[in-house]
């Protein structure tokens, strides 16, 4: 960011909500999509317990955010419930990411002593065949689905995170059915990303255009399901413009919009439902710490903007140039740097970054043409 490009307004106040944090890398899966290529076992560098209370120490300093515990698998590390309790008694709303496959009843009753507020269970597919072959495990679907019968009756509220892509969409309103039918609070569509194995099945990612479709449908399904299933879409920033859209048409009052960022209780995980937030939270209320602490983004955007082993978390959330640019709606390239939804949306800043190797260019998968290009266009 300098001087020549920051134009005054468009700063984005940070307000820290939720740390994604995955404390391990290491996986009993194999999964297709994973954006760590993670697998069991054998990796270097990990946070050390005492590490890791130093970080929720330092986090706390800064805000006490959602902190959502994930991986890797989180359950294959020792400690896990050392490091919720340590957090949880610091004042954090702990929640975990989970494949659900270790969710013994043994583990569900630890982890409500904790406590955990809520798990998010990955389900890909609602039949065992083809969730099973996605994640590489025979027995995951059966797997994951006594891992949440046993949460719930623990007391822990249960979401579904289900990665979209042109393989599952048809089965889109089959999950939701099954999130309905499993007593889940909530549902969240992830849209794939194509990092870390994800790049394998990168032709299978939807079209700008299936993207909008697709988005479209989530929207009638949210307003459908109101009050029976909470509804988000993560990694699809321009979900926010869609709905904004859609309320000019209806003549449906827009949320008036803050200079800061201030999702609600999910902004795209475990443990809520925002009613309204920006689409990308990366760097402006949501980060993510690696299993070595390297803090980025989010888990997908692969750029470090500091490590917790040589600066505090607060130094890195509050001074990281890449934070800086990911905060100034100025720095925006493309035709994202001139459409009118910049603030609510912001464009997937991974995506983006995976296509261009410039996580500040267009969103690559937004069919939207701002108002001021189709001027400039003549159109």
């Amino acid at each position: 960011m300098t001087s020549e490009t920051h134009r005054p307004g468009h700063i984005i106040q940070p307000v820290l909500n939720h740390v994604a944090w995955e404390i391990t890398r290491s996986c009993n899966l194999l999964c297709s999509h994973c954006r760590a290529s993670a697998h069991r076992g054998g990796y270097e560098g990990e946070l050390t317990t005492e590490e890791c209370f130093r970080v929720i120490d330092e986090i706390a300093e800064v805000a006490k955010p959602m902190l959502v515990l994930t991986g890797g698998e989180p359950l294959l590390r020792p400690d896990v419930l050392d490091i919720g309790r340590y957090a949880a008694n610091k004042g954090f709303r702990v929640v975990m990411g989970t494949n659900g496959t270790l969710l013994t009843a043994e583990m569900a009753a630890k982890l409500k002593e904790v406590p955990v507020m809520c798990v998010g269970v990955s389900l890909d597919f609602p039949s065992a065949a083809r969730h099973d072959e996605f994640r590489c495990m025979v027995g995951g679907f059966e797997g994951a689905m006594s891992g949440i019968k046993n949460a719930r009756q623990a007391g822990i509220d249960i979401q579904i995170n289900s990665t979209i892509s042109k393989m599952n969409v048809a089965y889109l309103d089959e999950l939701i059915s099954l999130a309905l039918e499993i007593g889940a609070k909530s549902f969240h569509p992830f849209l794939l990303v194509p990092t870390g194995r994800g790049k394998d099945i990168e032709a299978s990612e939807l079209s700008p255009e299936e993207y909008e479709q697709t988005l479209n449908h989530i929207l009638d399904k949210t307003a459908e399901l109101r009050g029976k299933l909470a509804m988000r879409p993560i990694c699809a920033p321009h979900f926010m413009r869609i709905t904004r859209q859609r309320q000019k048409i209806s003549g449906e009052a827009a949320p008036a919009a803050s200079p800061s960022v201030r999702p609600a209780a999910a902004g795209g995980h475990p443990g809520g439902h925002p009613a309204f937030s920006r689409g990308c939270l990366s760097g402006t209320g949501f980060c993510f710490i690696s299993h070595t602490g390297s803090v980025q983004g989010c888990g997908y955007l692969d750029i470090e903007a500091g490590n917790v082993k040589q600066q505090t978390f607060g130094q890195i959330w509050n001074n990281s140039g890449l934070f800086g640019n990911l905060r100034d709606l100025s720095a925006l390239k493309g035709k994202c740097g001139v459409c009118e939804y910049s603030r609510i949306c912001g464009g997937c800043r991974a995506r983006a970054y995976e296509a261009t190797g410039d996580c500040l260019e267009a969103e690559p998968y937004c069919v939207y043409e701002p108002v001021a290009q189709r001027r400039a266009a003549g159109r």
